[in-house]
Parts: C-alpha cells; sequence; structure tokens
C-alpha cells in the first residue's frame, strides 16, 4: 500500500467514525483524530489508529448503555473495519493490543 493509499483510507474510516458518532463531543474528537491522519507522518498514525479503537470503543459501549442496538452495530461494525485496514496496513503495534485484549 502507498501512503498516500493508507492516509486516505483511514482518513475515510475516520469520517465514518464521525458520521456514528451520537454527539458532538464525540464526532469533534473523531474529527480531530481524522485531521490529525492527514497531517502526521505515516509513521506515527499506529498511536493514533489506537486512539479511534478506543473512541469507537466507548461509542459502542455507550450505545450498550443507552440500548441502542442500532447505533452499536453501525460503530462495531466501523470499528472492525478500521481494526481491519490497520492490521492490513501495518499499522497496529502488536504489543499493545496483546495488552488491550488481555486486560491486563
Amino acid at each position: 500500500m502507498t501512503q498516500q493509499y493508507i492516509v486516505g483510507e483511514l482518513s475515510l474510516l475516520l469520517a465514518g467514525l464521525q458520521a456514528v458518532a451520537p454527539d458532538q463531543t464525540s464526532a469533534r474528537s473523531a474529527a480531530r483524530l481524522r485531521d490529525q491522519a492527514e497531517h502526521r507522518p505515516v509513521t506515527e498514525l499506529g498511536s493514533l489508529v489506537w486512539c479511534a479503537l478506543d473512541l469507537a470503543d466507548a461509542l459502542c459501549r455507550a450505545s450498550l448503555d443507552r440500548g441502542d442496538a442500532e447505533a452499536f452495530a453501525a460503530q462495531a461494525a466501523i470499528g472492525a473495519e478500521l481494526s481491519e485496514f490497520a492490521v492490513c496496513a501495518g499499522l497496529l503495534d502488536d504489543e499493545r493490543g496483546d495488552e488491550r485484549w488481555s486486560g491486563t
């Protein structure tokens, strides 16, 4: 993948996360991440992806707390797309992933 493709695809995924945000605060957080993705060096995108995944996780949890299954499904779908893309693009740090999902 070219660096321009990685940045462009990540920007589109973050726009998708912004679109499923239930409030202005969450939407601004996603927009801020998108802006950073478009202006940071590709070598720094891994930490930004983790922030985006944390935001997607928080949105999903809030939707579950509200009992909003439709919002949860949309947020989970974009989170999964973001995660899959980041893995394929080599943006995720395996160490952080092991910690994140093992509960440590």
